[in-house]
């Protein structure tokens, strides 16, 4: 593998880790827990491994050890999350701690290697090239989901045979329901085998009081930050147009709202307030073109705009929509594959109830397409297909020509639109993602010397020095809870919004009617790897704000 410079730096760097992992350690162990939602029914399917409680390490004495080498899988599920590479050498490591004949296997492409015996046993060489680096092209990723049993019983037949233990299932919210229902199934049936997750997604949405955060996050919205920052330079320069700027989050605005906190840009719309005030698309519009107009009043015929991938689906009449297609196209999806393309609007009009048969047909061509395109796995429409950027871009120049004619808008209005999405998910992760990642393929390791299934490895206090975190585990079932997909009902784990009663939301809220109408961009820079800690080791600006209640 050829290296760039920074590359070959960064493979000396040692990931800073909490005290408690260090040496020996003991575990401490809380009270029982439940479900976030829905207990009796999530209780239930889950009898084998809920209720379990809260744990966490601590400093002992003496040196860790096992008497015998402890075999353990490691699967990287769903999309790819800066630092995902140093959860596995973490993992490795603490294996090899345990004891020196300890293996690791990685399972190639995903859950989809499990299923079909693809495999490669990860030696120290291996690890060693991949340590503190970006993407997940050590094992490869995919998005197949561990959900029949047919799946699992072909997923034990390679667990035997390479005499694995434990397996990790490194991925999101969906990854991570999937682990919880593979160790409950295991759990019934005696298997031998340990299933431990580790909370993965750029969007941030996989968190709690145990799980600060995702890791990837960091590290993204840092890249992306980075990106706004470059725009509003040149935004400022040029002084004619308006970006207008659509980041990652399909169920959530963590994204957008982080990078708003890092950037201070002219407009930040966040879903989880469209769909609490119950606005409306012409809602939206008519606050960015307010906005613009206030602006142009100033001679400022310029600006940005940051807008969540998944904002579409929390307008509470597209929400109903979306809802609606997403269980027709569940049940009825060959049919409509067999319509003509010229007919499929009016065949989707024709099947739809009359609130939302208006709404769709009132869409735009190509945004009443974009609603009806493949499904993800989970049958959910794909908004990052949907170009929301580009539709509230032309809405406003139409708004803004309406009042024009009125009087109201005396201004010029240029737009440019960009999606933010791959460009982060892959980038040298930072070194709080650095630190953050090495610590919970640590701690996995650790929750499987002690027995533990059916758990997420947990690292909290991020915002203090790295050797004040706190390590431990949490029952996935503990985060679980029931939703439709696909039609039916399904043990899910909940997805964590944006707070509008939180701390990070809250100082946004009092800052944005002044970074509406100023040009007070902050202009990020690059991820900084060497340097002062103040400019290499920051969190997110959502994190201090979570935890300190102030941005450093």
């Amino acid at each position: 593998m050829t290296k760039s410079a920074l590359q070959i730096a960064r493979a000396s760097y040692v990931p800073k880790m909490p005290e408690g992992l260090k040496g020996n350690v003991d575990i401490r162990e809380g009270a029982a827990t439940q479900s976030v939602l829905d207990q009796e029914e999530i209780q239930k399917l889950f009898p084998n491994t809920y209720g379990m409680p809260v744990v966490q390490f601590i400093q002992a004495a003496g040196e860790p050890g096992v008497s015998e080498p402890v075999n353990v899988g490691v699967i990287l599920s769903g999309g790819q999350a800066p630092g995902g590479h140093n959860v596995i050498a973490g993992i490795f490591d603490g294996i090899k701690r345990l004891h020196s004949d300890s293996k690791l296997y990685g399972f190639i492409l995903g859950p989809d290697g499990l299923v079909k015996h693809t495999y490669k046993e990860l030696t120290a060489d291996i690890i060693d090239e991949y340590r503190n680096t970006g993407g997940f092209d050590i094992i490869g990723s995919g998005r197949t989901k561990l959900e029949t049993k047919e799946q699992f019983d072909k997923g034990l037949e390679i667990l035997k045979k390479l005499d694995i233990k434990a397996l990790v299932i490194i991925g999101g919210d969906d990854s991570n329901t999937n682990a919880c229902v593979l160790a409950e199934y295991y759990a019934s049936i005696n298997a031998g085998v340990q299933v431990i997750g580790c909370p993965k997604t750029i969007d941030g949405d996989l968190k709690n009081e145990q799980i600060e955060t995702s890791f990837g996050f960091d590290t993204a919205c840092k890249v992306y930050s980075e990106l706004i920052g470059n725009i509003q330079r040149d935004c400022n320069s040029a002084r004619k147009y308006w970006h207008f700027i659509k980041v990652m989050g399909r169920s959530a605005s963590h994204i957008a709202l982080e990078c708003a906190l890092q950037t201070q840009p002219n407009i930040c719309l966040i879903s989880e307030e469209v769909a609490a005030k119950e606005q409306s698309l012409d809602d939206i519009i008519d606050y960015i073109a307010g906005v613009i107009t206030q602006r142009a009043e100033k001679g400022l015929n310029f600006g940005t705009v940051i807008i969540p991938e998944g904002l579409i689906e929390f307008i509470p009449a597209m929400k109903k929509l979306i809802h609606e297609l997403n269980d027709f196209l569940a049940h009825n999806q060959e049919e409509f594959n067999l319509v003509r393309r010229s007919g499929q609007r009016d065949y989707i009009i024709s099947k739809l109830s009359k609130e939302n048969a208006d709404i769709y047909a009132s869409l735009p061509e190509t945004v009443a397409r974009q609603l009806t395109l493949d499904r993800d796995p989970h049958g959910n429409v794909q908004v990052s297909l949907i170009e929301t950027e580009k539709l509230l871009a032309e809405m406003v120049k139409k708004r803004l020509d309406a009042w024009t004619k009125e009087g109201r808008y005396k201004g010029k209005f240029s737009s440019i639109t960009h999606f933010f999405g791959y460009e982060g998910r892959c980038a040298a992760p930072s070194n709080y993602d650095t630190d953050y990642c090495y610590s919970l393929g640590y701690t996995a390791s650790m929750l499987i010397a002690a027995g533990k299934t059916g758990y997420m490895s947990s690292v909290r206090n991020t915002t203090a020095p790295a050797a004040e975190w706190i390590a431990g585990g949490v029952p996935i079932t503990m985060m679980m809870n029931m939703e439709r997909r696909h039609g039916e009902m399904k043990p899910v784990i909940q997805k964590a919004l944006v707070e509008l009663n939180g701390a990070p939301f809250k100082y946004f809220e009092s800052q944005r009617d002044q970074w509406a109408v100023e040009t007070d961009y902050v202009y990020p820079g690059p991820i900084q790897y060497f340097g002062p800690t103040e400019v290499c080791d920051q969190p997110s600006k959502t994190l201090q704000l979570e935890q300190k209640g102030n941005i450093e």
